[in-house]
């Protein structure tokens, strides 16, 4: 019986892999460059913790189960409930702020289309424990360094939902969840229904601030409110540093616990599922039984980003040991010496000379290390470049100088 892989879900070749930890490793090393340091948290949790804040109905986006003990589990949609949860349990009383950062698969139970799989990986960062303008910047920052240093072109757009929120204030709370969903869909159509039969000042003023391009129109809009001299001061600092962006108070942001600036950065070679990274001030620890706490962070689509990146691998050196059967006990030792440098195959298949050497082409081998009766006699093995033929006769220690 054949048996196919879930749908949603991917497997990754050699090269796939590659490419991947390439991006992975980069990402991983600016992240420790900024102070951040590595966490991880468990595939699956509590399902509450995500039902507690989204509701009941996000059930049916993510992937729930019961174990053997009844109780009721979740695979993790996104990590940055996890890592909140985690502070809660252990790192309450740590000196703040802490930096974390994080890599991981998560999982939705959504239908699978370009650039959307059931399982996919994030990589993202949060900082606890500050609600200051210089916590909110150097998220963004950073965010727009490990862009930059990975060689990948976006857009960063820049909003606060403080302001949103603020100029919504009127409005029910169920009508406030609504039209913040229909920004973040972009849906500008379902915003205009849904207030269609309200004040009509106030969707005039909505929708200005929507399409409003720096904080001088929004300020036009909503006046000199506090949330927007914040945002203003956060932007300053962003100036300062260099850092690229555009203003858009059309931003929304899926997760209701942002309560301030939150940010999306968009590649340019994606198409319609474009997004590659979203992150914002959020607050989420009291809700898990903690105190009150601020913090910022953001999560990278991984998959997206190593779409939207044509990386090209160069050619690896790697070496095939080529020996005969009364020469395999040293060509094995051989073999070991050699990957302390470099890559180091040797024939487990019992061929001939030519049948390894055609193998050793095959990988695409930079070179081939032959291990005959005469070369050991002499104390040398013959070194073969596979792309040019030529062969030499060599010590090891001259081998692994000439290759490695």
């Amino acid at each position: 019986m054949k048996v196919q892989r879930p749908r949603g879900t991917r497997d990754f070749l050699p090269l796939d892999m590659a490419k991947r930890r390439l991006i992975e490793c980069k990402m991983r090393e600016i992240a420790e460059r900024w102070g951040y340091q590595e966490i991880q948290t468990p595939t699956f949790e509590d399902l509450k913790l995500f039902t507690i804040k989204s509701g009941e109905a996000i059930v049916e986006e993510i992937y729930e189960f019961k174990d053997k003990g009844g109780r009721a589990l979740a695979l993790r949609p996104e990590l940055t409930a996890p890592v909140i949860r985690m502070y809660v349990n252990k790192l309450q009383k740590k000196p703040k702020p802490l930096r974390f950062y994080y890599f991981g698969n998560c999982f939705r139970y959504e239908r699978p289309q370009k650039a959307r799989f059931r399982e996919f990986w994030h990589f993202g960062v949060e900082l606890i424990g500050s609600d200051r303008p210089e916590a909110d910047a150097e998220v963004i920052a950073l965010a727009s360094t490990m862009l930059d240093e990975i060689g990948l072109k976006g857009d960063l757009h820049i909003g606060h939902l403080g302001v949103l929120r603020g100029l919504m204030r009127s409005l029910a709370p169920e009508v406030q969840r609504a039209a913040m969903r229909c920004i973040d869909k972009k849906d500008r159509q379902g915003l205009v229904k849904l207030l269609k039969d309200r004040d009509a000042t106030l969707k005039d003023a909505l929708l200005a601030l929507i399409k409003s391009k720096n904080v001088d129109e929004a300020r036009e809009i909503v006046g000199d409110v506090s949330e927007l001299r914040q945002f203003e001061n956060v932007l300053e600092i962003l100036n300062a540093l260099g850092v690229r962006y555009k203003t858009d108070f059309g931003i929304a942001r899926g997760l209701e616990y942002y309560t301030g600036m939150v940010f999306e950065i968009y590649a340019k070679n994606l198409g319609a599922q474009n997004q590659i990274c979203g992150g914002g001030a959020y607050r989420l620890a009291h809700l898990l039984d903690g105190e009150d706490v601020p913090a910022t962070g953001f999560a990278f689509g991984f998959d997206r980003v190593v779409e939207a990146l044509d990386v090209k691998m160069g050619a690896q050196k790697r070496v095939v040991v080529i020996t005969r059967d009364e020469t395999r006990k040293d060509a094995l030792k051989i073999a070991l010496s050699l990957r302390e440098h470099i890559p180091t195959y040797v024939d487990v298949m019992g061929r001939s000379i030519t049948a390894q050497l055609s193998y050793a082409n095959a990988i695409g081998a930079s070179h081939a290390v032959i291990v005959g009766p005469k070369e050991l006699q002499a104390g040398r093995v013959t070194l073969k470049d596979m792309k040019t033929g030529e062969q030499e006769l060599l010590t090891l220690s001259e081998v692994i100088k000439r290759i490695a």
